[in-house]
């Protein structure tokens, strides 16, 4: 009895390396990567973080495209892809210290790259860890897990990064690969305790229609949270009045927290709905509250709506991701899933690069572009983005197994 308990999965512990690729990425991507080109590139900051950002996003692609395929065929000869997840945390770890430690923009190029092939070696595979481990009617709740590690990640990195900002980057890089270490530990000493589940026949992989619409409805949905996330900045510091307490880059951070933090509940709680309803509702319940929720934002343009705007929307991002993810478990096959997640997720990886084109294309067309009603549009736009890849879920069919009412 007691041997049969240990191997029971553990959604807690499943999913604690997602806190640790998270806890990297929240002070990366939404601090560190632009204060580090704007101490390096001055005035040119604007065009190198966007040639950085467009080279991450590029090599995350690829190396997600070459190690789902391989991590699948370890899969269904038997073994698991726990291999990934060690591999990946190890580089990981030193491409983060190597990224603080870069003193010129190739060294802070070649460091963010590496950083992105390092962890997208993880990413890939990991896809696939709850349908491999996990049974068919507790997606669910494990999807919650996921996302509330991932929240909580990324709350935890933004908190590191904003303490420690470039005064301490040594640190910042040591705490980082430290989380991610220990999140690995985690994960990979109780994965390997736990049975895989059965797979069932493998079918070539075709891009069917069922990958398309996941694909476009979870494209536009990301376009808009990219928007959002790079455009607040500018947005906050448009609307705070003279004399206020804080500056932009504070407020924008603590808006950056309270997101993840209440996005970390709101997957928590919509685990059972996702498990017990279908999950097209849940997904489009989310994704409308985060559109709904950034337009009131854009319309309001007063820093007494930041807050409850933001909470908001978080809520809806944490029930999104939830839903998201566990309809996709159900829907993908999954003797070819780190494959045919690796396409889906490219979706998120997508819209990194396309989010800053498509806001400036636009903006250009409103005449806002160099206005300081630009990021007023920004979120105006993101919203519609996000309300598109919402409704877009309708596409699919009501996903089989899991529900019990």
């Amino acid at each position: 009895m007691q041997s049969t308990a240990r191997n029971e999965p553990r959604p807690a512990r499943i999913t604690a390396l997602w806190f640790g690729v998270q806890l990297i990425w929240g002070a990366v991507l939404g601090i560190s990567l632009q204060a580090r080109c704007l101490s390096l590139a001055g005035d040119s900051s604007l065009a190198v973080f966007g040639l950085i950002s467009a080279s991450g996003a590029g090599a995350a692609a690829i190396t997600q495209l070459v190690v789902g395929p391989l991590s699948d065929a370890m899969r269904r000869r038997g073994r698991g892809r726990t291999l990934f997840y060690a591999i990946g945390a190890l580089l990981g770890t030193l491409e983060i210290l190597a990224f603080y430690a870069s003193s010129s923009v190739p060294a802070l190029l070649w460091s963010f790259v590496a950083l992105q092939i390092s962890l997208n070696v993880i990413i890939g595979p990991y896809q696939a860890i709850i349908p491999d481990l996990i049974p068919p009617q507790r997606f669910g709740v494990a999807s919650a897990w996921l996302a509330a590690m991932g929240s909580a990640g990324n709350a935890c990195g933004a908190i590191l990064a904003t303490l420690l900002g470039t005064t301490h980057m040594f640190g910042l890089g040591l705490a980082l690969a430290t989380g991610l270490v220990a999140s690995a530990w985690i994960t990979l000493s109780h994965s390997r305790r736990v049975p895989m589940q059965p797979l069932e026949p493998v079918a070539p992989f075709t891009l069917r229609r069922t990958l398309v619409d996941l694909f476009v409805s979870r494209a536009f949905v990301y376009l808009g949270f990219y928007t959002v996330l790079g455009y607040l900045y500018f947005f906050v510091a448009s609307i705070l009045p003279r004399g206020f307490g804080m500056d932009a880059t504070r407020v924008s951070g603590l808006c950056v927290l309270l997101f993840t933090v209440v996005g970390a509940l709101g997957a928590l709680v919509a685990a059972r709905p996702t498990d017990r309803s279908d999950e097209r509702v849940v997904v489009s319940l989310g994704g409308g509250v985060v559109a709904a929720s950034v337009a009131v934002l854009a319309l309001v343009q007063g820093p007494s709506a930041l807050a409850p705007a933001i909470a908001l929307a978080g809520a809806g991002w944490g029930v999104f991701l939830c839903a998201d993810w566990a309809f996709a478990c159900r829907l993908l096959p999954p003797g070819a899933l780190a494959t045919t997640m690796a396409v889906w997720n490219l979706a998120v990886v997508g819209p990194q690069m396309l989010a800053p084109l498509v806001a400036t294309l636009t903006l250009s067309r409103l005449g806002t572009l160099q206005s300081a009603l630009g990021p007023r549009d920004a979120l105006f736009l993101a919203g519609a983005e996000m309300l598109i890849g919402a409704l877009w879920i309708w596409r699919l069919p009501r996903a089989p197994g899991g529900h019990k009412g």
